[in-house]
């Protein structure tokens, strides 16, 4: 068997805790009638808004065939609303739609953080923080060299 490299042992890592932290987040916003995808959506919706589906798809981790199902849902729940305007379909949230993530969103904020708050100290949060800022830029960066 090949030895791991670090970076691949890191991106394991990553990869584990996105995983648990998904499955818990599911558990959490259950008592919102939201699952963890779905609050995304809103979430990148309310601070993005107007977006069209693939705007939307960019920013979220659900497949296209998944935020297509997921936006039918979200509409006819009446949390967002699609406008047809020419040939581009836009995409925002309701009243309904933003009255649920206020309604979720301190709380599903304090449940992440928690995971962080629970065991690294304010100092290594930050340093964290800025660790993986840099590489996301450079994930960014391959992106983009990749188009």
């Amino acid at each position: 068997m090949r030895k791991n490299t670090r970076g691949s042992l890191i991106w394991l890592r990553l990869t584990r805790f996105t995983h648990q932290s998904n499955l818990l987040s599911n558990e959490f916003l259950k008592q919102f009638d939201l699952t963890t995808a779905q609050f995304d959506v809103l979430m990148q919706i309310s601070t993005y808004e107007p977006l069209t589906q693939s705007e939307l798809a960019e920013k979220v981790t659900v497949t296209h065939g998944g935020i297509s199902r997921m936006l039918a849902r979200l509409e006819k729940e009446g949390l967002i609303e699609r406008k047809q305007e020419w040939k581009t379909k836009t995409i925002s949230l309701t009243k309904k739609g933003y009255e649920k993530l206020d309604h979720a969103f301190e709380a599903q904020l304090e449940f992440q953080s928690s995971f962080f708050d629970d065991c690294l100290s304010k100092e290594e949060q930050q340093t964290l923080y800025s660790l993986m800022s840099r590489v996301q830029k450079n994930s960014e960066k391959k992106k983009l060299l990749n188009r």
